[in-house]
């Protein structure tokens, strides 16, 4: 288990279960086991709800402004980076009135592009780091990869979890580990990636987002976008629960951000509502709730522009990421 120098504070109901490797294990198998079947019967029951025009229309403007435009692709380039930050501080270029983005999401070695481009916006510069997105490689390789994003103009760093020891019950190894990437990341905002997808059942989706939360993560994301199944709704209430009940042990707010799998701007409302009615409305900001995204921006601008004009507007109104 990690230094003390470097381990979370914590209360000490909670103090107690970092103690050791055992005391860990003890707590994250003692959580409540997750309903499967009242789990997805309540996300199915989200996607059956009449939403008026303005609320519709708020929940459009909120979603554009909890995007973390993304692209993590082994082809992209400065140019990319530029463009993509173009739409994000004006995603509507007929529209000045549309919401900026929260973050645009790169590689490490993008980061000083998109810092050059988003300065003084208040747009955050999130980097993915710590081998993404295997997370295969010796802490030494991650440390120094945060170290590089930070460096570079980071404001938040998004890094795996290793799966391979999560999944062997090496828990306090991957604890460790998020210890010492959150400390690498200094300032900036650390976000932590389950890969949820690689999980396997609701249980390990809440025992590795509460290891997280203890570990000192930020916010608890579901995926790298690369393994599906990605982001899912039943697996986004899981994690909202975990959040709502770290507030209820701790009083802090921290975080959720689903990623990967989101395209269309009625799965991003039906996401919203399950905010409100799981962790609560104080959570739908940008700062406690983020859409990991590369082409969900897209749909909203449209469904946008067909609320505001009445008729449907194609893609070609809007610009391409």
């Amino acid at each position: 288990m990690a230094a003390p120098s470097t381990s979370p504070s914590l209360p000490p109901s909670l103090a107690d279960a970092v103690r050791d490797d055992a005391s860990l294990r003890r707590f994250l198998h003692g959580l409540p086991g997750v309903d499967q079947v009242g789990v997805e019967q309540r996300a199915a029951g989200l996607g059956t709800r009449s939403i008026k025009k303005a609320s519709k229309l708020w929940a459009i403007d909120a979603a554009i402004g909890m995007v973390d435009l993304t692209t993590l692709e082994g082809a992209d380039t400065a140019g990319k980076v530029r463009s993509l930050c173009a739409k994000a501080r004006r995603p509507d270029p007929d529209n000045p009135d549309v919401p900026r983005v929260a973050a645009v999401c790169v590689y490490p070695d993008m980061v000083a592009t998109a810092k050059q481009e988003l300065d003084g916006t208040g747009i955050q510069i999130a980097s993915v780091a710590t081998a993404f997105p295997s997370g295969r490689s010796t802490l030494k390789v991650k440390l120094e990869d945060t170290a590089f994003a930070v460096e570079s103009g980071a404001t938040e760093i998004d890094m795996v979890i290793d799966r391979g020891a999560f999944l062997s019950g090496r828990y306090g190894q991957v604890f460790d580990e998020i210890v010492q990437i959150k400390h690498a990341c200094g300032d900036a905002h650390l976000k932590v990636i389950l890969e949820t997808g690689e999980l396997a059942t609701y249980d390990n989706v809440r025992r590795a987002s509460w290891l997280a939360l203890l570990a000192g993560g930020d916010f608890i994301k579901t995926s790298t976008g690369k393994v599906s199944p990605a982001a899912t709704l039943p697996v986004t209430q899981v994690m909202l629960q975990a959040v709502r009940d770290w507030h209820t042990a701790t009083g802090e707010r921290r975080g959720v951000k689903p990623a990967g799998g989101i395209r269309s701007t009625k799965d991003a409302i039906k996401h919203l509502v399950a905010v409100h009615e799981v962790a609560g409305p104080e959570w739908l900001n940008p700062h406690l709730f983020r859409f990991g995204a590369s082409t969900l921006l897209n749909d909203l601008l449209m469904q946008r522009r067909t609320q505001l004009a009445g008729h449907y507007s194609g893609p070609d109104y809007v610009t391409v990421d």
